[in-house]
């Protein structure tokens, strides 16, 4: 069997087992044990259903001229620019961006996860999640349910504002049934990120652009590989003619002996 192939099993097993968990008209109310009263909600990390944790390092296997290397200016084929994000992309300047302390441009949220290295995933505390990317030493936090409203409207920062929620799977909770469980995918929106670059050769997204990701954790292969699979949606209305999705793939480490940041760069 293919390794795709073995994936694409293993994602059916995982929505099967769902849709099966949540069924049967005999199972006890959302937060209730059967045979106790009601018990209080368990936290995001009580009820994950995979472990997303540890050392990942990304896995290049498509996108080589334009993750890789630089690209030249100009080159923004396949990502869906409109004509105002054409004109943009068009202006790149790195030495510009250096000299105005703007060179994480290319490792804001919408593109850390393409950029080449390894990622450290832990858990902030039980509804937060964090992850550590070598790449430009950025840091993200997936905060899971609505902001805290005591956090006002911060101002944009390259990773933004990020919540996280579990996508649901199967058919349970349909027609009155008990709630679904908890598929295998890690949902995150992410908004107010600073403006900045798709791409590294300027590509732009602007502050009205909107990310959605899906983390999904895969295997273990008959080798024993883990495998994070994370699905990236931008919508941007200022540069992108449509939305633009790109899918990034990380091998899970044993440790992090080869961990090593490194600062960004504009070019």
């Amino acid at each position: 069997m293919t390794r795709r192939a073995h994936l694409v099993t293993i994602v059916a097993l995982v929505a099967a087992c769902a849709s099966l968990a949540g069924q049967g008209s005999s199972s006890p109310p959302a937060g209730q044990a059967r045979g106790r009263g009601p018990q209080p909600p368990q936290s995001p990390r009580a009820i994950a259903p995979s472990d997303f944790t540890g050392y990942w390092v990304s896995v290049v296997t498509e996108d080589w001229r334009w993750r890789m290397v630089t690209p030249a200016k100009g080159d923004y084929d396949s990502v869906p620019l409109n004509a105002a994000g054409r004109r943009e992309a068009d202006g790149w300047d790195p030495q510009r961006d250096e000299a105005n302390g703007e060179a994480c441009r290319a490792y804001a949220a919408p593109a850390i996860m393409r950029v080449p290295g390894r990622i450290h995933v832990t858990w902030d505390n039980d509804a937060a999640l964090r992850i550590e990317a070598e790449a430009g030493t950025q840091t993200r936090v997936f905060r899971f349910g609505a902001p805290a409203a005591d956090r006002g409207q911060p101002a944009p920062t390259w990773q933004g504002e990020s919540v996280a929620s579990w996508e649901l799977g199967g058919r349970a909770g349909m027609f009155g049934g008990p709630p679904p469980k908890p598929g295998g995918a890690l949902r995150v929106v992410t908004s107010r990120i600073r403006p900045g670059y798709l791409r590294k050769n300027g590509v732009p997204f602007s502050a009205n652009a909107v990310l959605t990701e899906y983390f999904n954790v895969l295997g273990p292969e008959d080798n024993g590989d883990l495998w994070l699979v994370v699905t990236t949606i931008v919508q941007d209305p200022q540069y992108l003619a449509t939305r633009f999705f790109t899918s990034t793939h990380f091998k899970k480490l044993s440790d992090g002996s080869s961990w090593h940041p490194t600062a960004c760069r504009a070019s």
